[in-house]
């Protein structure tokens, strides 16, 4: 793993010494940081344009029940301009486990604290709504506390449960007055793309304000993660969005060989790099084709579902699984490829054109689709990186961020293709991003099959990481040792934390993951590009309709899978 030395910043000359103390040797840029300085440090670190975090990517919970401060506050900063991030660290004390919060610095940070609240218990003073966001009211306990049995279960009876009732800010009148009206819409309701829940606030037509809840398909992954072995999380991941699987498998795989300091071989390499562009393709396909099906397009939903069914055939050739694949093993791939596998990409290649051409020539001038699109639920850049946008719906806000340019891995640096980038920010202009990042990944994938398939193995040759080969291990005493120790005690992985992002279908995926030296993670947390992205919704549909709502949500792409982990 990479160890990063913090350079010195003449921000912290104006704060007491003990107030921000740099950590030296971890893998990025890291300060702890005294909770009463928080708030004014995070102001001084997005306005200073020498430091310019401007997005707040991640807020999580780490417990450590052997410390004197028991909970540690952990805050992942990137800044978009320098490409560079930063992770502060507040600690404090189980007594008292207060920290100031900081949606008044970053909009973003609101749902990431009312989560770090949910999951550990933490409080932040000055939150405008800090309550449950994953678990139900009835909920007891915080469940990502150490001491916490992941075998409880709480039964949520009907009256605990929580009624939103959104108001605008300036509403003094009662809702039966005739042009007034609070409607419920989901969690089970085709238009919610999951188990969502809005409730809206009408004035005549226009929503005046509401109020999102999630949480229906909170599992508690990270629970779960801390409970398995480092490999068994895998298909665990397939779970996060699994409209595009395979780009999870390989954000967690990647994580962990970080840590483990080890690298794919350059077949596994090349196969990942392909495959999660397949697999972006196959992801934008279902956001834009469940988008025109909101606005009563049905025809271009078959145009974009049958390329995402070849893909799929693809992918079940690889894994033998079509949606959940977990395909992706540390330290490589789950198996070799298929015989055919560049033929069927090649093939692939001829006919994924064709129907992105079909659907652009029946929708792109269409008035209906034009008229139910353009300009609705806009947001500009700057108020998309404030609410911690990343992605496709950043990108078409203006803002050219893209964790495969800007922080290359796999094969991404070794291939030409562009960023594309449009201004409007508006559901149209995230529908016609998305038609031009199919054609970037058309680009980037037949690049690399024109270099052929690398030789070698399709995983690392190492009995610590790797399981050994099944004849091998039914005939040599050593290796059917090793095969028994993975199994039973998983890989070892040295003490350490690192977070890895790579660039999911819906922006910035990233892992925090925190080991202890033993064969499970400590501490794993995702940051979902969904989760921000979502607690945004109730600003973009205010003053709209009803019917732009619906619009906006399927332009967002929210998978419930992602959100909710």
């Amino acid at each position: 793993m990479p160890l990063i030395e913090t350079a010195p910043v003449p921000l912290l000359e104006k704060y007491p010494a003990d107030s921000a103390v740099p950590v030296e040797g971890l893998d990025q840029p890291t300060w702890l940081v005294r909770r009463d300085s928080l708030k004014e440090l995070a102001s001084d670190l997005k306005a200073d344009p020498e430091a310019g975090y401007d997005l707040l990517l991640d807020i999580c919970g780490v417990d450590y029940p052997g410390r004197s401060e028991r909970f540690e506050a952990v805050y992942h900063l990137y800044s978009i301009g320098r490409k560079e991030r930063l992770r502060l660290k507040v600690a404090v004390p189980e007594e008292d486990p207060v920290l100031p919060s900081l949606v008044e610095v970053w909009e973003g940070a609101d749902w990431f604290e009312r989560e770090a609240f949910d999951m550990f218990g933490l409080r932040f003073e000055g939150h405008p709504n800090l309550r449950r966001i994953l678990t139900h009211e009835a909920f007891e306990g915080h469940p990502l506390r150490k001491d916490y049995d992941a075998a409880r279960r709480w039964i949520l009876t009907e009256d605990k449960v929580y009624r939103p009732a959104p108001r605008p800010d300036d509403d003094d009148s009662d809702d039966d007055m005739f042009e007034r009206m609070t409607i419920n819409i989901g969690p089970s309701h085709p238009a919610m793309h999951g188990t969502f829940r809005v409730v809206a606030h009408l004035d005549g037509e226009a929503i005046s304000a509401s109020e999102v809840e999630i949480g229906y398909l909170h599992r508690c992954f990270e629970k779960m993660a801390e409970t398995h072995t480092w490999q068994q999380v895998i298909p665990y991941t397939d779970r996060l969005n699994y409209c595009s699987s395979f780009i999870n498998n390989v954000g967690y795989c990647r994580t962990v060989e970080k840590l483990l300091g080890i690298e794919a071989p350059p077949k596994a390499v090349w196969a990942r790099t392909i495959l999660s562009e397949f697999s972006r393709i196959m992801d934008h396909c279902v956001c834009n084709g469940s988008s025109l099906v909101d606005a009563g397009a049905l025809t271009n939903f078959w145009y974009f579902f049958q390329p995402r069914e070849e893909i799929y055939g693809l992918l079940e050739a690889c894994s033998g699984a079509r949606l959940t694949v977990s395909y992706c093993r540390i330290g490589g791939l789950a198996a070799d490829l298929p015989p055919d596998f560049e033929a069927r990409c090649r093939r692939l290649l001829e006919i994924i054109p064709g129907f992105i051409d079909d659907i652009e020539k029946l929708v792109n001038k269409n008035r209906i689709w034009l008229d139910r699109t353009v300009g609705v639920s806009a947001i500009s850049g700057e108020d998309a990186v404030n609410w911690g946008w990343t992605g496709p719906c950043l990108r078409a806000s203006g803002v050219a961020n893209d964790v495969r340019r800007d922080h290359p891995y796999d094969l991404y640096d070794t291939v030409d293709w562009n960023v594309p980038v449009l201004e409007g920010g508006d559901v149209f202009d995230r529908y016609r991003l998305r038609m031009m990042e199919i054609r970037e990944s058309l680009k980037i994938i037949r690049q690399l099959l024109d270099r052929g398939i690398p030789e070698g193995p399709h995983i690392v040759d190492d009995p610590h990481v790797a399981l050994p080969p099944k004849e091998v291990a039914y005939n040599q005493m050593e290796a059917m040792i090793y095969h028994f120790k993975l199994i039973m005690d998983g890989i070892q992985v040295p003490p350490g934390e690192i977070y890895s992002a790579i660039e999911g279908a819906n922006g910035e995926l990233g892992f925090y993951a925190i080991s202890d030296g033993s064969g499970k993670p400590y501490r794993l947390k995702v940051r979902p590009p969904c989760f921000p992205v979502m607690s945004t919704f109730s600003h973009l549909i205010r003053g709209g309709s009803v019917s732009d709502a619906i619009v906006t949500l399927g332009g967002l792409n929210i998978i419930a899978g992602e959100l909710e982990r």
